[in-house]
């Protein structure tokens, strides 16, 4: 199993920075999530990690090996890259076989691992058509199976979704899932907020090559959101007002004449609340508001745009004094 650290990476093209001091952890057998817009410089993270480039700043580690990536042997991970690798003038099974005999692996063990993999990910009865006659999705699974063909220690998943059905998508994740339990490192890049909502352990969130926010769910949750919001339903009609007098609330947008989202004041606790709450009225529902990664991205992304605009700005009029 293998652990990396990133320290203070950077990478620039030209005038376009597009990684800034950039540093995370990844622990073995963990799942981690690279996210970010169009230009986030997630892909170029990836180039880093892989040794297709090398940072201009900062450096990429091995803790118990202390050497970058790049001088592994190849056996020990896998890598999906955005700008698919294989042979489309070649059959789905001379692809896998070949990419099978690069890793190392026993040919007589191939081929039952290359019919295993493909029964699994519906490719059987694919197995002798050359890959360019394959829909997109199809050849997203054939390239997915050459990565994880050898079992590597680590893999690294430049959109690993990308054109597959939400029947695939779903294969998919049992399968990232088993290799985790297994021991494998996983690192993806990925768009889909909901499938890594429930997939990664921690997640790295970038824009304009700028971190954003790093961590699990809860802790990214409580870097963007940390608010403490509530749904709340009353047994009858009560004015807004009178929700906001109470000393547990800090702000109340009314839904309905009886539903109301509350936010709880910084210095009060839930029981205090619920407290406040059934002394002015009966209710029947209470629970707890948690924003979706989808909504925590949307929002930390657009925030850290008007941050950068209202930084250049200022830099701007600096220069211009």
């Amino acid at each position: 199993m293998l652990h990396i650290e990133a320290r203070q990476i950077s990478k620039s093209y030209g005038e376009v920075a597009a990684v800034q001091a950039i540093s995370f952890t990844i622990e073995p057998g963990q799942i981690f999530a690279l996210l970010g817009p169009n230009g986030a410089g997630k892909s170029s993270l990836i180039r880093m990690l892989v040794g297709l480039t090398r940072p201009d700043d900062g450096e990429i580690l091995l803790r118990q090996q202390d050497q970058p990536l790049s001088q592994l042997p190849q056996r020990s991970y896998g890598y999906l890259p955005e700008d698919r690798g294989l042979y489309p003038d070649r059959t789905v099974r001379q692809n896998l076989s070949y990419i099978g005999q690069l890793r190392g692996i026993d040919k007589t063990a191939l081929v039952g691992q290359i019919e295993q993999w493909c029964r699994r990910l519906d490719l059987l009865d694919k197995l002798d058509d050359n890959l360019s006659k394959l829909s997109k999705g199809n050849q997203q699974k054939v390239q997915l199976i050459s990565c994880v063909l050898h079992k590597p220690a680590l893999l690294i998943l430049d959109e690993p979704f990308s054109g597959l059905d939400p029947v695939n998508q779903e294969k998919v994740l049992v399968i990232l899932n088993e290799l985790r339990t297994e021991g494998t490192t996983v690192l993806l890049s990925a768009h889909q907020m909901a499938l890594v909502e429930r997939l990664a352990d921690k997640m790295l969130l970038l824009n304009k090559g700028q971190q954003v926010a790093q961590g699990s769910l809860a802790e990214i949750r409580q870097q963007l959101a940390p608010e403490k919001w509530f749904a709340v339903g009353l047994a009858q009609q009560l004015h807004c007002s009178e929700l906001q007098a109470l000393g547990s609330v800090s702000e109340v947008e009314q839904m309905t004449a009886t539903e109301f989202k509350i936010c709880l004041a910084p210095d009060a606790s839930v029981s205090q609340l619920l407290q406040q709450l059934t002394a002015v009225a009966e209710l029947s529902d209470f629970s707890r508001i948690e924003p979706g990664l989808h909504q925590l991205y949307l929002a930390a992304v657009g925030q850290h745009d008007v941050l950068l605009q209202s930084s250049a700005q200022g830099n701007s009029k600096g220069a211009a004094a």
